[in-house]
């Protein structure tokens, strides 16, 4: 894929210096604090010095960052996600124009604040619709190369654009919608799951559409999206795992409809080319 290297997107909050995301047995509540804080004046003792500061529920928790230990490779890496993401907007501000609303990155490294809970590392990639951020450890890439055998800048750019995919459907009320119809119909909140993700593959296919037409990929690049999208398919991962392929347990989709439907997006670069909800 052609970029170039060069600063930080306005779009990212490096957390990567705050070690563990700042947690330290995840957030407090002022309430707690000053309980704490109390019991410091009736004790002597700072029982305050047990509350890491960036935990504290109510504090700016993207400004409060040390400095980032980060080796030439990995600071290539987090440019080039901070290009994909103002590459994938910017496509998505031109096709929405005045429906869409900037999402932001999170690097982190372990754990995390959100405000969907506290992420981790171990859960892989994932957008919060709570505060409209996608959180990412760039370990992940390490894992998607090395345990799914998909490398490439192209299957790096794909995992970002999936979960850009996840924002607009949260602009467009599509992800409020299949919550609602999940906890109306819990044995459908699986089914309903793959759709959701299968529909978030087709939104990335439809920005990979636009770098096609801007003549910014390279040779093999669609290659590798597709194989990227086909390594975590959860049939895959199933047996990966030694246990027999349970399609009712499926939350993102066989390696097959990932493909199908990153395709039917890049292929027509149409909205509505991605209705993973009508049809069987």
């Amino acid at each position: 894929m052609k970029w170039t290297p060069g600063g930080m997107s306005e779009d990212v909050e490096d957390r990567r210096g705050q070690g563990g995301g700042g947690l330290r047995g995840g957030p407090v509540g002022i309430g707690v604090v000053l309980v704490l804080l109390v019991l410091s004046l009736l004790t002597g003792r700072n029982f305050l010095a047990l509350v890491d500061p960036n935990a504290i529920e109510g504090d700016d928790q993207t400004t409060s960052s040390g400095p980032v230990a980060s080796s030439p490779e990995e600071d290539r890496l987090a440019q080039f996600v901070s290009f994909v993401l103002n590459d994938v907007q910017q496509t998505w501000a031109r096709l929405l124009s005045n429906e869409y609303r900037k999402a932001k990155l999170v690097l982190f490294r372990d754990a995390t604040r959100t405000a969907c809970g506290v992420g981790q590392t171990a859960s892989g990639p994932f957008y919060c619709p709570g505060d409209e951020k996608v959180y990412i450890d760039l370990g992940f890439y390490d894992e998607l190369k090395q345990r799914f055998g998909a490398s490439g800048d192209f299957a790096q750019a794909y995992v970002i654009a999936h979960e850009l995919g996840h924002h607009i459907q949260h602009l467009r009320g599509i992800e409020g919608q299949v919550r609602q119809l999940q906890e109306a119909r819990p044995a459908a909140a699986n089914a309903l799951s793959v759709r959701l993700e299968l529909q978030a593959d087709c939104y990335a296919g439809i920005w990979g559409h636009s770098t096609a037409e801007r003549k910014i990929l390279e040779a093999g690049d669609v290659e590798e999206a597709l194989h990227a999208a086909a390594s975590i398919g959860d049939d895959r991962i199933q047996r990966m795992s030694g246990r027999g392929v349970q399609p009712e347990t499926f939350t993102h989709g066989s390696s097959a409809q990932r493909v199908e439907w990153f395709k039917r997006g890049f292929e027509s670069g149409d909205l509505n080319a991605c209705d993973t909800f009508s049809g069987s």
